[in-house]
Formats: structure tokens, C-alpha cells, sequence
């Protein structure tokens, strides 16, 4: 489940924003102020993706140093920014200090929500791509080491024959090789093959 952290210094504003994040199915967490943040979450703490909904204008650090400090340190949570009309200079300060987004209240939900999705798709992706990283190297890991070897030969573009010969095995053997290959790495065709072994670093993009 995705998380929202939600920075506020008005208590009824914090309430309202996670009520509506519980709704639409995010984990909601509130903090009255962007150093509360800071001190008790730093950098997310959870492998699921997760975005930050913080007010511009607040006591203390408001929230394009809030951004600042973020970016500064490494921690690429995606922030949006909520405004007030008179702030809009403040929050396109924030977009250019590397803020994802800003949202003018009174807040709409569906723009919250639309903004919220478009700045966690690139960490969803991540995560995606990460699972299915995870899921070809398990694969990947029960080959033998000849099997591997016939892998690596084949992704090249080496043809059975020629593997046969790098290797001294004759074509029917390196062809049985290749399909054990093909059913354990669950590859319908050579081209996967290939992108299995770009993941995996075995092969240059």
C-alpha cells in the first residue's frame, strides 16, 4: 500500500487530507510541521512507494525548504505542495526547487488524488521493475553452470552449431541445453532471452 505523508499545521486540514488518502486506499500519516517530518521519518521508511502532501505556507520550515532539505540529502520522496492562491509564486518556487507538484486549495480531492498518482507512477514502475529483477534472477539461479554457459552464448548470438564447437558439444546436446534453458527461465523466445540477460547485467542493453 502506498503512503502519504501529510505535513499541516492546521489539525483539521491534516484530518480532512488523511480521511480522504484513507478513502481512496493510501496509509496516511499526519505531522504538525516539516521538521516533525524530518525528525521522525527522514527518508521513507517503508519499500512501498510513498509521496509527501505538505503546505507551503507554515511555521518554522516551510515546505520549499522542506524540498530543499530533501533534495539536499538525497531523499527523493516526491513532494507536492499545497497553496494558497496568494502563494502560487511560493509553490512555482517549490516546482523549480524540485517539488512534483502544487495544488491551490481549497484542496479538490480529484486533483489531490490525480496529482498524488502521477507522482508515485514513477516509483510504482520502480518497484515493478525491481519484482521482476528479483523474479528473472531466481529463475537465472536454477541453471547449472553449463546451462549458464549456453545462456550467455546464446543471448551473444551464437547458433547451436557454433555453441556446440566453442564448447565441444555436439548441436543435439547444446539444442536440449537451450531448451532446458528456455523452459527454466520461462522465455517463449530468444528476444526475452536477451532482455532477461540486460537485466541480470550479462548482456549491454
Amino acid at each position: 500500500m502506498a503512503k502519504v505523508y501529510i505535513i499541516d499545521d492546521q489539525p483539521a486540514v491534516r484530518k480532512a487530507i488523511a480521511e480522504m488518502m484513507q478513502v481512496f486506499g493510501f496509509d496516511a500519516e499526519t505531522f504538525e510541521s516539516a521538521r516533525a517530518f524530518l525528525a521522525a521519518v527522514g527518508k521513507p521508511r517503508s519499500a512501498d512507494p510513498a509521496c509527501v502532501v505538505c503546505d507551503v505556507r507554515m511555521p518554522g520550515m516551510d515546505g520549499i525548504e522542506l524540498v530543499r532539505q530533501c533534495r539536499a540529502s538525497g531523499n527523493d520522496v516526491p513532494i507536492i505542495l499545497i497553496s494558497g492562491h496568494a502563494d502560487v509564486p511560493m509553490a512555482v518556487a517549490g516546482i523549480k526547487a524540485g517539488a512534483a507538484d502544487f495544488i491551490e486549495k481549497p484542496v479538490d480531492d480529484a486533483s489531490l488524488v490525480a496529482a498524488i498518482n502521477r507522482a508515485l507512477l514513477p516509483k510504482f514502475e520502480e518497484k515493478r521493475d525491481e519484482q521482476r529483477r528479483q523474479n528473472v534472477e531466481e529463475k537465472f539461479a536454477l541453471l547449472t553452470p553449463r546451462q549458464r554457459e549456453v545462456f550467455d552464448l546464446v543471448v551473444a548470438g551464437y547458433t547451436s552449431h557454433a555453441i556446440g564447437e566453442k564448447l565441444g558439444l555436439s548441436t543435439r546436446t547444446v539444442e536440449s541445453y537451450r531448451a532446458q534453458i528456455m523452459q527454466k527461465m520461462a522465455a517463449e523466445s530468444v528476444a526475452v532471452l536477451v532482455r532477461q540477460a540486460i537485466q541480470l547485467r550479462r548482456a549491454a542493453p
